[in-house]
C-alpha cells in the first residue's frame, strides 16, 4: 500500500454561522486504522464530511496523497450507520453498481462483486434483496459496495451503531479481517470507547463542539485482535483514561504514573 496518506492542517468548518470544528490537524499514514472518538455533537461526522468532500472548510486544508480534497471522489469511500443500498436491486447488483457507473462490462463487474461478497462472507446471498438480509448483513453488502471502487481511504461514520451488541462485535472482527487483507487507510468515527480501542492503531479524542483534538492514543495491542482483548488489564486501563478525557468531571480519579485513571469504569 503506497496510497492513502491524509494530511489535515488547521481545519475549521462553520455550520449555521458557528464553528463545528476548530483548528483540527491530523495526519494518517497509508494503511493506518484511525478511530476518531468523541461525544455526540462534537463534530466527528463534520470532520468525515469534510474529508469526503461534502463540506467545504472555512479555514485550513485537507489533502489526500498530497492532492487537495475538492469534492467527493470514489477514492474516498464512505460508509454510514444506515445502509444506502438500492432496495430494488439484488445484492450482487448493489455491490457492482460503482463499476456499472464506470462502464465496466457486466461479466467483469459481477466477477469482482462476487469476490468481494466472498470476502465479507456473503457469497451465498448474491441473489437476495436487501430487505431479506439482517442489519449486519446489509452493512457487509454496503462495505463490499464501497470497496469495489478500490478506495485509497475508507471513511466510516459509526457504521455499526444501529446493530445489537453481538452483531456489532462480529462486524468489528469482520472489518479487521477485511482491512488486514486490503490495507486501505481507515478513518472510523465512533462515540463507543470499546469499539475504538478494539479497532484502531491510533485513537484521536475530540472535545465537545466546536470539536478539536485533545489527545492521541497509540495502541500496541497485537493483531489479529479477538473479543478476549476487551477484558485485558491494559484495555481496561485505557478505557478509563478515555472516560476521563470525555467526562472529566463525571468520575473521581487518582493519579497513576502521570496518567489520570478514574477509580471506576
Amino acid at each position: 500500500m503506497t496510497q492513502g496518506s491524509i494530511d489535515i492542517a488547521n481545519l475549521q468548518v462553520d455550520l449555521g454561522g458557528r464553528a463545528a470544528l476548530h483548528e483540527v490537524s491530523l495526519s494518517a499514514r497509508p494503511g493506518e486504522f484511525i478511530c476518531v472518538l468523541g461525544p455526540s455533537g462534537c463534530g466527528k461526522s463534520t470532520l468525515l464530511g469534510a474529508l469526503a468532500g461534502h463540506l467545504d472548510p472555512s479555514h485550513g486544508s485537507i489533502r489526500v496523497d498530497g492532492q487537495p480534497v475538492q469534492g467527493p471522489h470514489p477514492d474516498r469511500g464512505l460508509v454510514f450507520q444506515q445502509h444506502t443500498l438500492f432496495p430494488w436491486k439484488k445484492v450482487i447488483d448493489n455491490v457492482a453498481f460503482g463499476l456499472k457507473m464506470k462502464g465496466v462490462p457486466r461479466g467483469e463487474r459481477r466477477q469482482q462483486a462476487r469476490a468481494l461478497l466472498k470476502l465479507v462472507g456473503l457469497e451465498d446471498y448474491e441473489n437476495s434483496y436487501p430487505s431479506q438480509l439482517s442489519g449486519g448483513m446489509q452493512q457487509r453488502v454496503e462495505i463490499a459496495r464501497v470497496l469495489i471502487n478500490h478506495p485509497r481511504v475508507l471513511l466510516m461514520d459509526e457504521p455499526f451503531g444501529a446493530l445489537d451488541a453481538q452483531t456489532r462485535l462480529n462486524m468489528q472482527e469482520l472489518l479487521l479481517e477485511v482491512w488486514a487483507r486490503i490495507r486501505t487507510t481507515v478513518i472510523f468515527i465512533t462515540h463507543d470507547i470499546d469499539e475504538a480501542l478494539f479497532l484502531a492503531d491510533r485513537i484521536l479524542v475530540m472535545s465537545p463542539r466546536p470539536g478539536r483534538i485533545i489527545d492521541e492514543i497509540r495502541l500496541d495491542f497485537p493483531r489479529p485482535r479477538h473479543a478476549g482483548l476487551v477484558t485485558s488489564l491494559e484495555f481496561v486501563r485505557l478505557k478509563r483514561h478515555c472516560l476521563d478525557l470525555l467526562h472529566p468531571r463525571a468520575l473521581p480519579h487518582k493519579e497513576n504514573h502521570g496518567i489520570t485513571i478514574p477509580t471506576a469504569a
